[in-house]
């Protein structure tokens, strides 16, 4: 698989180009960047014993001239137009990038009309398990539970919630038979009265070094569920988006997510 990675300098795009390098299927055609990173040498591969040199380039149409997949965790103004390029060229796509607005939603289901397209907000196993898990729970314990959703970052994350949260509490919202956009509170000050039976509780805790911690709590008179999972490293997302670029490499046209990936539907 000819590979080709957007947001190469980036934390996660680091971790994917160095388990990729180690990979023996793998050969990694492109490293694609912001133009204030072109020009950058990145070395990688040294962890495994196959050290390689990769001249960074913010020339998507260069990046992506020998790729099979894209990998993108970029930016989501920077992802939708590398996936389109991608899409132009019959490439298939992965994309972790987070924080995409709803019209780069739609834009990436028009693309998955000519390629097959890996859209997760989260890569990792355990946390794409954890998604099935709170969404079979929320539909046992319903409405008399009270669901609040916990998520810590570190101090750099720029999206708030997490991409991963927000996908925990569709979940729930969907099992419950509530909306997400119109049920989820997100924080709370001052008085703000009984806590609604539909509400569902978002809360966002910066600091640190923290790879990703997500906790889903269902509270219930007597007692309480609590749901976590806990990213020690980004080695767990990078390895993801990697089998799910193996993924797509052989689907067919279309918008996946890494239950897709899983078999977990």
């Amino acid at each position: 698989m000819n590979l080709c990675v957007a947001g190469a300098c980036g934390r996660m795009g680091r971790r994917i180009l160095e388990l990729a390098a180690a990979s023996d299927d793998i050969t990694i055609v492109g490293a694609l960047e912001a133009v204030s990173f072109a020009g950058t040498e990145i070395i990688c591969g040294g962890e495994s014993g196959k050290t390689i040199r990769l001249s960074v380039t913010d020339d998507a149409v260069v990046a992506l001239k020998e790729a099979q997949v894209l990998v993108d965790f970029s930016t989501p103004e920077a992802c939708i137009r590398n996936v389109q390029l991608a899409a132009e060229r019959n490439i298939a796509a992965v994309v972790g990038t987070t924080g995409i607005p709803e019209a780069g939603h739609q834009a990436l289901k028009s693309y998955a009309k000519r390629i097959p397209i890996v859209f997760a907000p989260n890569m990792s196993v355990g946390m794409n398990l954890l998604f099935k898990l709170v969404k079979e729970a929320a539909a046992v314990l319903g409405l008399d539970y009270n669901v609040e959703i916990v998520e810590i970052h570190h101090n750099q994350k720029k999206d708030s919630p997490s991409g991963s949260a927000i996908r925990l509490a569709e979940n729930a919202a969907a099992a419950l038979g509530v909306s997400y956009t119109e049920n989820c509170v997100h924080g709370r000050q001052g008085i703000v009265g009984a806590r609604p039976k539909k509400e569902l509780g978002m809360h966002a805790v910066r600091g640190g070094d923290v790879t990703g911690d997500h906790t889903v709590l269902f509270l219930g008179k007597g007692e309480r569920l609590e749901l976590t999972h806990r990213a020690h490293s980004r080695d767990t997302f990078a390895s993801g988006a990697l089998r799910a670029a193996r993924f797509v490499l052989t689907a067919s046209p279309g918008l996946y997510d890494m239950q897709d990936v899983l078999g977990l539907r």
